[in-house]
């Protein structure tokens, strides 16, 4: 089971982001950056698994498959289901959490992107954070970015280069930017 850190960010909405959970964040945020070194340098899936299990805080499911490198900015937020893999150059901001169901797969470069900033200068620094869920059997194509607050849907593929700024519907393809509904999945 994960060790949840900061539960009331997952998928907390606005945030004041200061005083001690900022140092909070902050002190995660090194902490899980040493131990990306630790993943992207290591040489056997045994020490790739250790460090991503740091990362984590989670015992990491036999079945990933991830191909380094691989970036997340707090790590803790971050819960992978069975049998899913992540290629090469993945960035996961995932403070606001982010959901990766069973039997997902990630092309090179997908961007999951649970935050966001305020559109007013003087709230930029502040947070808005929004969960991702990726659900079961989804498929990301190469350089995808996911915004905050979507859930692609069961089976879904989004096409690569997409910028998905909505929901996805289950079993339907995307692509563009914005994504936008190509057609239903052909079973």
């Amino acid at each position: 089971m994960a060790e949840i850190i900061l539960p009331e960010l997952i998928n907390g909405g606005k945030i004041e982001f200061s005083g001690q959970m900022q140092h909070q964040v902050d002190q995660l945020v090194a902490e899980t950056t040493i131990n990306l070194q630790h993943l992207n340098q290591a040489v056997t899936l045994a020490d790739q698994q250790a460090a991503l299990a740091q990362i984590l805080r989670a015992p990491v499911p036999d079945t990933l498959r991830l191909n380094p490198p691989f970036q997340v900015d707090f790590g803790a937020h971050t819960f992978i289901g069975e049998n899913v893999f992540i290629n090469r150059d993945c960035l996961f901001m995932d403070l606001g959490g982010i959901y990766l169901a069973d039997n997902v797969l990630l092309g090179p470069r997908v961007s999951l992107l649970s935050m966001n900033h305020g559109e007013a200068p003087d709230q930029r620094h502040n947070l808005i954070l929004k969960a991702i869920h990726i659900n079961q059997g989804a498929w990301l194509g190469a350089n995808v970015t996911v915004l905050p607050g979507v859930t692609v849907g069961e089976n879904a593929i989004v096409g690569a280069g997409a910028v998905v700024t909505k929901d996805v519907p289950a079993n339907s393809i995307v692509a563009g930017v914005p994504a936008q509904f190509v057609r239903k999945i052909q079973l």
